[in-house]
């Protein structure tokens, strides 16, 4: 059982930056791929990036490359999203979420957190 909770989330301008950060409790957490998905208001849950459980392999989506960075510390259990140059469109509730795989595919994915609110003004 894998339990996660985000924090980081807030108000920021357009070209700002964020980061996010995901702890995990329980002693498996190395063992885990991690994702950041997000969710805006009517629209379905996106991919945004993972990572799998070695740090070695990363993923992301086509709309935040090169703006977006993923990263882990096993030690302290947490997976952290870097954001900058961040878009009005970036507006979104990001969960961060625990899996096998490091998979694009949400229904991949076993643990998830509550989700933690980015909201990008222009």
């Amino acid at each position: 059982q894998v339990q996660l909770l985000e924090s980081g989330g807030g108000l920021v301008q357009a070209g700002g930056s964020l980061r996010l950060s995901c702890a995990a409790s329980g002693r498996t957490f190395s063992s885990y791929a991690m994702g950041w998905f997000r969710q805006a208001p009517g629209k379905d849950r996106e991919f945004v990036s993972a990572i799998r459980w070695s740090g070695d392999n990363t993923y992301y989506a086509d709309s935040v490359k090169g703006r977006f960075t993923i990263s882990r510390d096993n030690a302290k259990n947490t997976v952290y999203l870097q954001m900058n140059s961040l878009k009005p469109e970036d507006t979104a509730v990001y969960y961060c979420a625990a899996g096998p795989y490091g998979s694009r595919w949400y229904r991949e994915y076993d643990y998830w957190g509550q989700g933690t609110q980015v909201t990008v003004s222009s």
